[in-house]
């Protein structure tokens, strides 16, 4: 499995040339209202196996959740399932607030 660090998750989403990834949030509604990536998508985790025929086979999959495990582990359900090109934001969304963004809350 890939894993990608948060700075370098915010240089690949800054790159105009580069087609961007679905940013697969797996945290649960009150997380992700708490705070998130612009632009992700949420299925909390127990939802993923129900949901999965909602995420593009095809499109690079970045998973995030709050500190990297549990995004880890739908990654590995998702290599299982057939998805090829996915990616674990290591350190989850908690290393984004405090190597990216600084004014995102944090949990």
């Amino acid at each position: 499995m890939q894993q990608i660090t948060a700075p370098e998750l915010a240089a690949l989403l800054a790159d105009p040339a580069r087609e961007q990834p679905l940013l697969l949030d797996v945290r649960e509604n009150w997380e992700f209202d708490t705070c998130k990536i612009a632009g992700s998508t949420q299925i909390p985790m127990n939802l993923i196996p129900v949901r999965v025929t909602e995420i593009e086979d095809d499109r690079e999959v970045v998973c995030i959740c709050h500190h990297g495990a549990r995004s880890m582990q739908v990654a590995a359900f998702l290599e299982r399932n057939g998805f090829s090109n996915v990616t674990n934001l290591t350190g989850g969304i908690h290393a984004w607030a405090l190597q990216v963004d600084p004014s995102m809350p944090t949990y």
